[in-house]
């Protein structure tokens, strides 16, 4: 039986946080929760529905997907895959165990949930996420001979390959960062479709002028850094 760890960055997610969790399959080992700063429910909620809770004082979703992987790090038995799924319910979480299939069953290193335009409820994306993950995926296509798709932030991965990506983005380029890094390693890697719904509360990105900015030009920095390489 593989041993597999959930690490959810979370900020003010309250109203969805429980439901993420509950929906997560049995599977799992451990989830892990990570406060980016909340200033509501979010971590008592995610407390009486059974998480590790852990609390970063410094913002940005990279911030927290870094101080879960460092917990993680400290732990004597490492686990065998790290599933990231973010804490707006959007994604289905049942639908993690799509994404391990292909770790467990080919021993493939790395997983994208991919927000195919067919699976996605009617305004889950907002149409500069659409064309931002059309411009980087297709950068990435030409740059690199790249086959992903989407930047979909629900995605699993082999513990050591995460490890070996030594993963560096604070903010809002730490999608991209991995599948560039994933890349350049040449870790065997995967797409599976998976479905997607309108977020529960206003996004932190996509839902402000600044946020979408800022991943923007988070976005093609990195690509354009590795492009050089």
């Amino acid at each position: 039986m593989k041993r597999i760890k959930v690490i959810i960055p979370a900020y003010n997610e309250e109203k969805s946080i429980g439901q993420v969790i509950y929906e997560i399959p049995e599977i799992v080992e451990e989830i892990i929760v990570v406060s980016n700063n909340s200033n509501d429910a979010t971590i008592e909620n995610a407390h009486k529905a059974g998480a590790t809770v852990l609390s970063e004082s410094r913002s940005g979703y990279g911030n927290a997907c870094l101080k879960g992987i460092e917990y993680i790090s400290q732990q004597k038995i490492p686990p065998d895959i790290v599933v990231f799924l973010d804490g707006d319910y959007s994604d289905y979480p049942e639908e993690l165990l799509k994404l391990i299939a292909p770790i467990i069953e080919n021993d493939i290193d790395f997983v994208i949930g991919a927000r195919v335009k067919e699976l996605r409820e009617n305004g889950s994306m907002t149409p500069q996420q659409i064309f931002g993950n059309w411009l980087a995926t297709f950068l990435m296509k030409w740059l690199f001979a790249s086959k992903f798709t989407d930047l979909g932030p629900f995605r699993a991965i082999k513990y050591n390959k995460l490890i070996e990506l030594k993963m560096i983005d604070k903010t809002y380029g730490w999608t991209v960062e991995m599948q560039l890094k994933a890349l350049k390693q040449k870790l065997t890697y995967v797409e599976i479709p998976v479905r997607y719904k309108k977020r529960i509360g206003i996004s932190k990105v996509s839902g402000t002028v600044n946020g979408t900015v800022m991943a923007g030009v988070k976005i093609i920095g990195w690509i354009a850094k590795y492009s050089f390489k």
